[in-house]
């Protein structure tokens, strides 16, 4: 089980403060360190405001060794997509071959409005051009170009440049698209994510994801299977309750929709997710100030899962 931290910097983080997190992700021996994408807050007042995720990734491939970087998820209105491969390219080749691109259709209408982002009403559409796009100017052989005539982009005679440090970039797909979803990820994804989800739901969506990439002629096995839950774990009752309040929530529901608890429930509750399919957790981290939060979660966590 490999696991992941994911932060949510939209409501309320510096640069400084994400660079600490990820180092300490580093050193304490998590897998990753993932953030959103989001430029609006939600809850709280976001200060002192949004920091874009591919310029944060990009300083942190300069200042970390050895941990996977990405995001959950980059949104698709955000950015053209012959802008998203050059940067995504880019920061791939600043970390030496570390990033993973998990990226959906946009769905936080307000932030598009704060920023003046249009807010397509076909958002899932182009979600579909911009992945073809994306992966088909990364997979384009050096020395021949990539042309795409769709809906909502065209791209002529592109060069197709530059190109990832990996072979191949892994991409992220989720959610709980009982039809067009998983078929998207069963004809791009490399990792299928399931965002704040039920065991149940979980299960029922890994399903549809197996069903799909067999439907397609691929091997369900090619795919990772994860989730992200809210983690709030604590030595004690005490430090549980004390972690909770801090983000705002009650712990009953933390501990019915989240990862929250002592250590041993908390690794209870993935052996839960994992008799569900999941191969991957990524602890969404809400207090980005409490590394000894992180701490706890790797030494009585992480050690018994590994």
């Amino acid at each position: 089980m490999d696991l992941r931290i994911f932060t949510e910097p939209q409501q309320g983080a510096t640069y400084d403060t994400l660079l600490t997190v990820a180092k300490a992700t580093e050193d304490l021996g998590f897998d990753a360190f993932f953030r959103s994408d989001h430029y609006l807050h939600m809850g709280g007042d976001g200060l002192p405001g949004p920091t874009d995720a591919w310029i944060t990734l990009a300083g942190l491939a300069r200042e970390t060794k050895r941990i996977r970087l990405g995001t959950l998820m980059t949104a698709a209105t955000f950015r053209l997509p012959g802008v998203l491969a050059i940067e995504v390219a880019q920061v791939d080749q600043m970390s030496g071959g570390r990033v993973e691109l998990g990226i959906g259709a946009g769905w936080f209408e307000e932030e598009h409005k704060a920023y003046g982002i249009p807010f397509p009403k076909d958002k899932f559409s182009r979600l579909e051009e911009q992945i073809a796009i994306v992966t088909g100017l990364w997979e384009t052989k050096p020395g021949d170009t990539f042309s795409y005539e769709g809906r909502h982009y065209q791209l002529e005679n592109s060069p197709a440049r530059p190109k990832p440090a990996q072979s191949r970039v892994p991409v992220l797909i989720g959610g709980f698209g009982a039809s067009r979803t998983p078929k998207l990820a069963a004809r791009y994804a490399d990792e299928f994510n399931v965002p704040f989800g039920s065991i149940e739901d979980t299960e029922r969506q890994f399903g549809r994801v197996r069903a799909a990439a067999s439907e397609a002629g691929r091997s369900p096995e090619e795919l990772v299977y994860s989730n992200a839950l809210v983690a709030c774990v604590g030595a004690n009752d005490a430090e549980v309750a004390r972690r909770a309040a801090a983000i705002g929530r009650e712990v009953d529901e933390l501990k019915q929709n989240g990862l929250a608890g002592t250590p041993a429930e908390v690794v209870d509750r993935i052996g839960q997710y994992a008799a569900a399919g999941s191969q991957r957790i990524y602890f969404q981290i809400l207090d980005l100030d409490d590394l000894d939060h992180l701490e706890l979660i790797s030494s009585q966590v992480q050690s018994q899962l590994s």
